[in-house]
């Protein structure tokens, strides 16, 4: 009996260790499906350390990461042409731009001249003795060291609720209020879970249910001189109420981006049409441009149905309206990896991107204009977390000159300025890099090419490689770029070869850079344009601002510079000594007077600013520097600062093919308008200026705030 009883517990005993052990199998592949990074470091979490360095992936390893699925969301600043112009689509074909004998004398032409401008300046390429870098020390990854959040002290505002038609969005303003409103709007800098906990409520909000936000959120009015162009755009006096449109104030004024003026405006407020002093027509000028800027745009029946740029037509010329489409498509879905660990900062950001969403209107603001910008209530609002919130990390890694000796002179200097003044900026940098929400890769572009390309070689992979064994340095001695495979760190990079030599390495950074072009794998919603700046006088690079008023510009266009790229030649061909209104030449000799090429900006209406061998010119900045309005010829160029500026509101774009109708085409702008976009010209002018120290709102915060705006926009709920 005892024998029988032995064995029946044995079989019990046997059957409950199966049991058990199945229901822990289940924990540990249940475990390893919802937290991928380390089973047993899930199951027993010691504080908020991150995974030790052995199960940190490697950036330029195979392992392949899941996409992330696409969050139904409406965009934060919100674009206004794409829905006033009817944005249609483009092929899906792509291919390379030009023939392959044109893409190579290009590229040898440019490699010739180390991908410079070289139009005006000499000794650009000098390097300050006085460079300055940050003292602070780079720290370690050291997994016992504990994670800290910064105090915020961050006032939600109910005004948010008139974002919304049908009064949904205010429901969830008035939850996240709740919300916020009982933990007294503050994150504290221990570990006692109240930030985890509000970011979950956020996550929650974010992930259960649409958040939508139109564009009526900008309380810009809209002058009478606009409701007129708005309505002969759209071939009526009323706007449709069911409409985006109707409730959108910041609809843009003026259209150039199809380069036919006149079809956009009240033909009763035209000038007379004025015959082109040269007999060519711009179907001769077709021949003379590489074939991606010959064609026609794509029929009106085709849609972008698609937000890689590997997508587009390689005929088709991007209009500034259908770049607003790819933005908005590029911010409502994000192309962000998920960390592969999660972190306050991740939290804080999704915490900022919630506070953008519900941003109050702001009718007026002391020191912003309402029509330059896409949506100035969030403009601000995402500016003033900006201020309270972000920390960015420098690496300290990295030899001179390549690496903390900014170029302050010459048209490369925004990489350089933005260097120095980062490097020694106390507020947004930190020296603890868990609590940093960017990091920042502290190179020049320049200084990489002026000390590692050979000359004639036409071969930068050894530029390449230089970056790629830096940043093996700093993924082996830091996990912050293995969490998220980049897509924290930003590098602000303005040389023509930017693209070229990052595009692989280093595809996931937010990448600001002055070669913005779409067709070099510029990702709208993740890189930033960067302005190209060109200093003259690094110790005063205000000097010569502004420029004569209206009434003391004789020339209504002006252009001089080095003949270099395709563009260019055709520009001077048609319109050099051809007009006395239009002032056209190859590159001008220095001499002192009222024949310079600053008078010459000083006296003009219009500045023409060309492409070079690439997109990106520096005129553009110089143009508004004195206070001439930019007209900018370049396909697919991406203007600076597009995630927040309306461009159209200031500035001309004309397609290339349409050099022959230049004239025509200003002389077809309203004098009214014009008087209307020079004011603006000076309006924004202050975004675009560098100061020794900086300032609100100057190009240094532009820059930084266009990387945060982006980094905060491709963040979401894990």
């Amino acid at each position: 009996m005892d024998h029988k009883f032995a064995i029946t517990c044995q079989v019990e005993t046997r059957r409950l260790l199966l049991i058990m052990g199945g229901a822990f199998a289940l924990i540990l592949i249940v475990q390893y499906v919802e937290l991928p990074y380390g089973v047993l470091s899930s199951l027993f979490p010691i504080g908020n350390s991150l995974p030790p360095p052995d199960k940190i992936r490697s950036s330029h390893g195979d392992s392949t990461l899941k996409t992330d699925s696409v969050v139904n969301e409406t965009i934060l600043i919100t674009p206004n042409t794409s829905v006033a112009n009817g944005i249609q689509g483009v092929a899906v074909d792509w291919g390379p731009s030009d023939t392959e004998e044109q893409q190579k004398q290009r590229s040898e032409s440019k490699e010739q001249h180390g991908g410079m401008e070289n139009d005006q300046v000499s000794g650009d390429n000098e390097v300050p003795n006085n460079s300055t870098a940050s003292d602070e020390d780079g720290i370690p990854f050291d997994e016992s060291s504990p994670e800290h959040i910064e105090e915020l002290n961050l006032n939600f505002t109910a005004n948010a609720t008139q974002n919304s038609d049908d009064g949904s969005m205010q429901e969830k303003v008035t939850e996240q209020q709740n919300v916020f409103s009982s933990q007294n709007e503050t994150m504290d800098n221990s570990d006692d879970g109240s930030m985890q906990k509000k970011a979950t409520e956020q996550e929650n909000v974010l992930t259960s249910e649409t958040v939508t936000a139109d564009n009526t959120s900008s309380p810009a009015k809209v002058g009478d001189d606009d409701r007129d162009l708005t309505a002969a755009r759209n071939g009526s006096s009323d706007v449709d109420a069911k409409s985006p449109l109707a409730s959108s104030p910041n609809v843009p004024e003026f259209s150039s981006s199809n380069a036919t003026i006149a079809g956009n405006l009240d033909t009763n407020s035209l000038s007379p049409p004025v015959t082109s002093p040269s007999t060519n027509t711009s179907e001769n000028v077709a021949e003379t441009l590489p074939k991606a800027v010959q064609a026609d745009d794509v029929p009106n029946n085709s849609s972008i149905g698609s937000i890689e740029n590997s997508e587009l037509d390689p005929a088709h010329v991007l209009s500034i309206s259908e770049m607003d489409h790819w933005l908005t498509k590029n911010q409502i879905s994000s192309h962000s990896k998920k960390p592969h660990w999660s972190s306050s900062a991740d939290k804080e950001l999704l915490y900022a991107k919630l506070q953008i969403r519900s941003a109050p209107n702001i009718e007026k603001d002391p020191m912003l204009y309402a029509p330059l910008y896409r949506n100035l209530s969030m403009f601000v609002r995402s500016y003033q977390l900006m201020e309270k919130m972000l920390r960015v990390y420098i690496y300290r890694e990295g030899s001179k000159p390549i690496f903390h000796q900014p170029i302050l002179k010459g048209i490369y200097a925004s990489e350089g300025w933005f260097m120095k003044l980062m490097e020694t900026n106390k507020h947004f940098v930190t020296k603890n890099p868990r609590k940093a929400h960017l990091f920042y890769l502290p190179f020049s572009t320049r200084a990489l090419e002026e000390t590692l390309y050979v000359p004639n070689s036409h071969n930068r992979k050894n530029l390449i490689k230089y970056l790629k064994d830096y940043l093996d340095v700093i993924t082996a001695k830091y996990p912050y770029w293995n969490r998220t495979d980049g897509a924290d760190h930003f590098l602000v990079a303005c040389h023509d070869w930017a693209p070229s030599e990052t595009r692989k390495i280093m595809v996931n950074c937010i990448r600001a850079m002055c070669n913005a072009d779409v067709r070099e794998t510029f990702k709208f919603g993740k890189d930033v344009s960067l302005p190209e700046t060109n200093i003259r006088l690094p110790r005063n690079p205000l000097r010569y601002l502004g420029g004569n008023p209206p009434s003391n510009r004789p020339y209504l266009a002006f252009f001089a510079g080095k003949m270099h790229g395709y563009l260019r030649p055709i520009l001077l061909e048609y319109w050099g000594n051809k007009d006395p209104a239009i002032k056209v030449f190859d590159r001008l000799p220095r001499v002192k007077g009222s024949m310079n090429y600053i008078n010459f900006m000083k006296s003009s209406k219009y500045c023409i600013c060309p492409r070079g061998f690439e997109v990106n010119s520096p005129r553009i900045v110089e143009a508004i520097f004195y206070d001439c309005v930019p007209v900018i010829i370049s396909d697919n160029f991406v203007p600076p600062f597009f995630n927040v500026l309306n461009w159209e509101s200031f500035a001309v774009f004309i397609k290339e093919k349409d050099i022959p109708s230049l004239k025509d085409i200003l002389l077809s702008i309203p004098e009214k308008r014009y008087l209307q976009m020079q004011m603006r010209v000076k309006k924004v002018q202050h975004h675009f200026l560098w100061h020794q120290r900086p300032v609100k709102y100057d190009i240094f915060h532009m820059i930084l705030h266009s990387v945060w705006l982006n980094r905060v926009l491709q963040v979401n709920p894990r």
